[in-house]
């Protein structure tokens, strides 16, 4: 009989139902484990993850946990370099739930410190490196520490902050010689690296808090997410599961350290089994290919916009040469989700959906392109979450007749929100917020299906299909994300408005084909004295590379609807495109360094990539 003609609908059917059950049996495997791991974690309660790292001291010894170019840690030494500044944090009275933060490159020792002082009971702040100035200075004064470590080559950025300091921790310096400030080198290296007794150490549990980590979320400046011990154990655990890692693994990781993805996921996730993790100071397309092959890397740690650098780039002659068999991370978009597999021979892909302050965690099992993730209904007892429909402006969600929310259905767009519980048998539906209470009560939905019930707004519009396949779609609110980073537009518009011939500024993010998210761009009502050059020295000198407006627009007024909230909508519809804006256009352009006239030409070389952004 012939196996083409009338039989093939039928054949693709069963093909078709055969796809569909293997994807179903990979879901509840690959979940299967993950809760497992993390349920068995939380019965737990008294170990946390510096214990973890004792046990995988006395496990793995001299066998390589942390190494980049300049530095390697053992497990053994990793644990060492903690109990020694454990002992600092407890002879310098970090007591049970004190702060103390650290402004540091990616690199090895990076780990060390924080592992040290949680295990001590200090909670520790990780800073974003890119800040300095009023948001620098903002976000340590938001957790108030005792002590702040500085890195010798971030003293200056430090230093922007420090006069804007409304607490007065003790500064160290890390890395550079002695100076004005103390070296926590030299306190470190006196003090011993032997076990810390029990009884020198408070006891902790997982729900005590264990890290402060950064967000800006959907307003605002940034905010400090409060992370516990369980979070770092339960990220440690269902990732592990979800990639499979194995002793042998080398794990390649370019992202920050002081956020969850790099800082978390990616390092407690490989150390579990007892893997190695190179740590690059920074992402290079350049010099990912030599730094993979050269250190025999099996793992990555992906945001999406690398990704797409990766594929963008020239061919690499080591592209192929390779031994990467997953690559883990989020926001790998559905326009190169294929290519990026395909011309570099990945062959498991792990995109995930979760924020570090959230309880929203989605796991895409099957290389389903574009889908950061499945939940079944089948599932929904396990990830209780819904699409729910919101008002234009995505500020507040529509309600039905009864008050209610509303969930979408499959295919239309709405914001995800997932139920609160505060329930020992679900400690991953807790909201444990922010360190500002008033920030942590804006993510929470009340009364949403029915009376007294709680949900956490992750601020992300999605939509899913039929078999429970979540894709993101866009952010709400006044947000734009670029280079990797969330940006708050009212934060910029604020910096803006203080340059003295600003009379008015509205911010917002236009998309730039080939680029993941979104620019931000400025539309300006500006005096007759407005010095662009000045401006522009203002803009760099005040704002991370990533909050910097790419884009001005120059207008003579600025549209607002009919309550004086600024009109965004046709703004990000017109983007930067002068064919339909008649309105004076500019471009922060690197190569001069300064704002340049946008005009058509440049316009179509920014499109085509000839210019690099």
């Amino acid at each position: 009989m012939c196996a083409f003609g009338p039989n093939e609908p039928i054949g693709n059917d069963v093909m078709k139902l055969f796809k569909r059950i293997r994807n179903d049996l990979v879901y509840i495997v690959g979940i299967g484990t993950a809760l497992i791991r993390v349920m068995l974690t939380a019965r737990k309660r008294t170990r946390t993850f510096a214990d973890v790292v004792e046990e995988l001291a006395g496990r793995f010894g001299g066998r390589p946990a942390l190494f980049s170019d300049s530095e390697t840690l053992s497990y053994q030494d990793l644990d060492q370099r903690a109990n020694r500044y454990g002992r600092w944090a407890l002879a310098n009275g970090i007591a049970k739930g004190d702060t103390v933060c650290l402004l540091m490159h990616n690199r090895p020792e990076f780990v060390a410190i924080w592992v040290g002082i949680t295990r001590v009971g200090g909670v520790v702040g990780l800073l974003n490196t890119n800040l300095s100035g009023a948001a620098l200075a903002h976000c340590v004064n938001i957790v108030s520490p005792k002590h702040v470590i500085v890195a010798a080559d971030l003293a200056e950025a430090f230093s922007s902050a420090e006069p804007l300091l409304t607490c007065a921790p003790e500064v160290w310096s890390h890395g550079g010689p002695e100076g004005r400030r103390r070296s926590i080198d030299s306190a470190v290296a006196a003090l011993d690296g032997n076990p810390i007794d029990r009884g020198d150490r408070p006891e902790l549990i997982l729900e005590d808090r264990c890290l402060y980590v950064y967000t800006s979320g959907t307003t605002g400046l940034p905010k400090a997410a409060n992370v516990n011990h369980y979070r770092v154990l339960a990220a440690m655990e269902a990732f592990s599961a979800v990639m499979g890692v194995r002793t042998d693994d080398r794990m390649y990781n370019c992202l920050p350290l002081y956020h969850t993805s790099g800082g978390v996921i990616a390092v407690c996730a490989c150390l579990r089994e007892g893997a190695s993790v190179f740590i690059r100071e920074k992402f290079s397309a350049r010099q990912f290919w030599d730094d993979v092959v050269e250190h025999d890397c099996t793992l990555f740690q992906y945001i999406g916009e690398l990704c797409r650098y990766l594929v963008n780039a020239p061919v690499h002659p080591l592209e192929r040469s390779h031994r990467l068999r997953l690559c883990c991370g989020n926001g790998l978009r559905p326009d190169i989700w294929n290519t990026f597999a395909d011309r570099f021979g990945i062959r498991e892909i792990r995109e995930f959906y979760a924020a570090t302050e959230g309880n929203v965690v989605l796991f895409n099992f099957d290389n389903t392109p574009g889908a950061v993730g499945r939940a079944p209904r089948w599932a929904k007892f396990i990830f209780p979450l819904e699409i729910i429909r919101v008002d234009d402006n995505g500020e507040r969600p529509q309600r039905g007749a009864d008050g209610f929310c509303q969930k979408c259905e499959a295919g239309e767009v709405g914001e995800v929100v997932s139920r609160i519980l505060i329930s020992p048998l679900k400690p991953g539906q807790r909201f444990d917020g922010y360190s500002d209470r008033s920030q942590t009560e804006k993510k929470i939905l009340r009364d949403a299906f029915e009376p007294g019930d709680m949900w956490f707004r992750s601020g992300d519009l999605m939509r899913h299909d039929a078999r429970g396949n979540f894709f993101f779609v866009d952010r709400l609110g006044d947000t734009f994300r670029w280079k990797g980073e969330n940006v708050a537009t009212s934060e910029v518009a604020e910096l803006i408005h203080t340059f003295d011939s600003v009379r008015e500024a509205n911010v917002y993010g236009v998309a730039i084909a080939g680029h993941d998210g979104k620019a931000g761009m400025a539309a300006m009502v500006a005096g007759e004295d407005f010095d662009m050059a000045a401006f522009h020295r203002h803009v760099h000198k005040s704002l991370s590379p990533y909050a910097r407006p790419l884009f001005l627009r120059l207008q003579r007024e600025i549209a607002s609807t009919s309550t004086f909230k600024q009109r965004k909508v046709d703004l990000v519809r017109e983007g930067f495109d002068p064919a339909l804006i008649t309105d004076p256009l500019y471009f922060d352009e690197a190569a001069s360094g300064a704002y340049i006239r946008l005009d058509e030409a440049l316009y179509q070389r920014i499109l085509s990539g000839e210019l690099r952004l």
